[in-house]
Formats: C-alpha cells, structure tokens, sequence
C-alpha cells in the first residue's frame, strides 16, 4: 500500500452512502463516563476515572468528568436531539459503579432506573437502544483488589451483565460486552495514560485474557438470563498494519503489531486459541497469558457480530534509524511507526480511510460469517464556533463523508459490514485528554451545557435521510 495516497481531502457529498444497502443501520454513540456527570447521585461510587482523574498531571487541565455533559439530568432531551438526527440507534455505555456500586451485591435500583428512563425514551422515540456494557468504569474497589489483572474481576463482570439484562432485558435486543479491551489492558495498565494509571506488561497481559475471560462469562450468563433472542458482540478497536516496505524486518514488525493490536482478541473470540506467534513475542517479552483449562471455550462464545471502532490505521517499520538500538533492552525486535506525512486530527492520527476498507475485507476473508458495524468512527477538529454556537466543521465532514465510502467499498469487495455509528454523538469528556478534544457531531458549550449541532450533524442526517430515500426506505 502507498499510504500518501490514502487521505485525500474529501469533499462531502450525498453519494457518501452509495452502495450500502437499504437496511443499514446509522447510529451515534457515546459512553457513561464521558457524558452523564452526577458522579455522587442516586448511589454511584467511584470509578477508576473519578480515581485517575485527581491523580495530578493525570488529565489535562486536571479536569474531570463529575459533571461532563450532565446527561444524567438532560437525557430526555439529548434523545429528543438523537432522535431528531433520524439515526436508527444509539449505543450507550452503562456505569457500572452507577448500577453495582462497589463492583459486588445487587443492583442500586435508583441507578438502573436512570437507563430504564433512557431506553424508554429511545423506544418511544423510535430509536434503537444498543447497549455496551463495559466502557472502562470499572469500580474502584474491584481496582484495589486487582483490578483486571485479576481472575475475580472477570466473575465480577459476569454478574454485573447479568443485573443489567434482569433489568433491561424485556427492552434491549443488542448487547455489547466489551468496549476496545486494547485500550482497558494496555493503555490502563502498560502505558499508563488511561486510568488506572499502571505501567506493568506482564499485569496488562494478564488483564488482556481476564477481559477476554470476562466476555465470555458475561455472554453466557446474558444469553442465559435474555428473555428474548438478543444480539450479541464486543466491540474491538483496530486499525490495518501495513509495513514501510517488503523487507523481512518491516513486514515482522507489521506483524507482530497487528498480533498485539488485533489477533491476540480476535483469534481467542473467533478461533478458540491464541496466535501461536503472538504467544511467542509474549514469551520473548516476558509476559504470559493465564490460561486455565475451559478459558478458551468460554472465550470464544459464539458472537452474533463484531463491532469495529477505527480511527486510524499505521505503517511500521523494523529498522531503527538515528542511531536507535537494533533491539529492546529485553532481545524484542525493533519497531517504529513510519509517519506518512498524511493530513491528521486534532489527536494527532493520521487520516487514512482506505485503512477502514482493508481492514474490513481482511476481516471478512480471515474470520468469514460474522457480522460487522462500525461501533466507532469519527474525528477531534480544533472547532471554532461562531458566537451562537454553530460549528462549520468542513474537516469533520469530510472525515466522516470519505469514512462511509471506505465503507461502502468494503461491502463491495465482499465484507458483511451492516452499520456505521458515528463517534461521538457530542462533545465530551475526552479521557486523558480532558475537554481540549471535540468529537462531537454536536456542539456542547460546557458553561452552558447548550448543545448546537454541528454542520457535520446536519450532513450526517441528511446523509442517512438521502440514502433511504433512494433506497425507499
């Protein structure tokens, strides 16, 4: 691949959506944390973000999301804005410290019932309710007795899923585990930028399999509990590793990125086992993943689709350069992302659509008869906003507008690619990165909580309008 050619600046136009079929689903998405604020209403405990956000230096601007975009007290507007989009459904996170204060025990009713107010809401309003059950709130307490690291923590899980569906269930036909567990192990518990803040890789690789562990045992006991059929996924955050050139170290160093980032969760879901490679670099690293008899078949549960978030995808090379080392401290190979030189997001990720596309056909050919959706996709823009809040978000769009063509060319070449979520439906709290990064299709002033949509919101819209109209829908 010639990744210089692959992010030409598009220009957004209604035929974004052309060959997608006339049942796909559009959506938008968000999570708890980053939204709903009154982290100490109705019973909440905290989380390991209400944790890591007072840790100083952890968040920029030491901010926090104890208000975020108070959707706890605006939700029945903010569907009445989702619904007004006339997207097809909405996935929402549920906080777990909101529903299981504690991580353990029954559920806290006055917490449940916030998400029973949302569902209602969504299906009066004829906007299909799509829950993921875990987006990184994971209760403090079950972090001081492990955290994922630890084997409990994935039972813990399992009857907390199973408290959701008793509570949600007779509603909600859509079930996501896991949201991106790359992010919860790595980022969490290897890197360090992500709450809880931990710096170890052999503990993030042992949180990996207990994540993984955990879906499973959640699955089971949802499929078990659901009083109807439901459909059931996990939602994982990949992107296409290409290498710099065809050099044996290059393509190595693609390869052992992508068992890393992608293959050591999907062959375990998918497949019943781990990547024998990928197993190998964990050894060489010093790590090892804690497999006991009967894991793997609980892991690989059968799923009813996948959820993809894409945002970017990377080119590696294996050859140091400037005089870096010819291999890690450890004996690891050498690996370096090439930069590209593309046009990139306010994060700082290269934008690179035609990375969607092969990731998507790569996934339909290796792990054939899965359903895939796009969980996730969408950009953070330096936005400026004219004094009445409207955003003319020309770089946003286009995002967006050459993402859903990436798309569409994935179904074309064969990938059973059903939906497109949008990331995210507003402005929110961006983690790490505090409220400097915006998402959002909607424009949130958070003096105000005034939310505008954004010109990208009103192109999205008429984007899934044109596209039922001429599929008559």
């Amino acid at each position: 691949m010639d990744a210089t050619t692959d992010s030409r600046p598009a220009e957004a136009a209604a035929d974004a959506a052309a060959g997608l079929p006339a049942d796909f689903l559009w959506g938008v998405a968000t999570s708890a944390y980053q939204i709903e604020g009154a982290h100490e209403e109705d019973g909440r405990t905290p989380s390991i973000w209400d944790t890591f956000c007072r840790v100083p230096g952890a968040v920029v601007g030491g901010e926090n999301g104890d208000t975020a975009c108070d959707h706890y007290h605006r939700m029945p507007d903010d569907v009445a804005l989702i619904a007004g989009l006339g997207v097809d459904a909405y996935r929402f996170s549920v906080s777990w410290p909101r529903v299981q204060p504690g991580g353990r025990g029954p559920a806290n009713a006055r917490g449940l019932a916030f998400y029973d107010r949302l569902v209602d809401e969504l299906l009066a309003k004829d906007v299909l309710p799509w829950i993921t059950l875990y987006h990184w709130d994971l209760p403090q307490e079950l972090e001081d007795a492990g955290g994922w690291p630890a084997r409990d923590t994935a039972h813990r899980f399992a009857d907390f899923a199973e408290l959701v569906m008793d509570g949600l269930g007779d509603r909600v036909r859509h079930w996501t585990t896991l949201n991106e567990p790359w992010c919860s192990a790595m980022l969490g518990y290897e890197q360090g930028v992500h709450a809880p803040g931990r710096k170890d890789f052999p503990e993030a690789i042992r949180a990996v399999h207990h994540l993984l562990l955990g879906h499973g045992l959640a699955a089971q006991r949802l499929r078990a509990a659901a009083p109807e059929p439901i459909q059931l996924g996990i939602t994982l955050n990949m992107g296409t590793a290409y290498p710099a050139s065809d050099r044996a170290a290059d393509r190595d160093a693609a390869r052992r990125a992508d068992g890393l980032g992608a293959r050591i969760y999907l062959d375990p879901l998918l497949r019943g086992r781990y990547p024998a490679d990928v197993v190998a670099d964990l050894a060489l690293a010093g790590a090892e993943l804690p497999v006991q008899d009967g894991d793997l078949e609980l892991i690989a549960e059968p799923l009813d689709l996948l959820g993809v978030n894409y945002y970017s995808s990377h080119v590696f090379s294996g050859t140091p350069e400037h005089g870096e080392p010819e291999a890690a401290p450890t004996g690891e190979p050498f690996s370096r992302i090439v930069p590209q030189q593309l046009p990139v997001t306010a994060m700082g990720w290269d934008i690179i659509p035609r990375g969607l596309t092969d990731l998507l056909v790569r996934l339909g050919r290796d792990y054939p008869g899965l359903p895939l959706y796009i969980t996730e996709n969408g950009a953070a823009f330096d936005d400026t906003a004219a004094p009445d809040g409207t955003v003319e978000d020309a770089d946003r769009t286009a995002y967006l507008a050459d993402h859903i063509r990436a798309v569409a060319a994935a179904r074309t070449a064969g990938a059973d690619v059903r939906g497109y979520f949008a990331w995210s439906l507003m402005d929110n709290f961006e983690w790490a990165y505090g409220y400097d990064k915006r998402f959002g299709l909607v424009r949130v002033d958070y003096d105000t909580q005034r939310r505008t949509p954004k010109r990208s919101a009103l192109w999205f819209s008429d984007t899934v309008r044109r596209h039922r109209e001429q599929r008559g829908g």
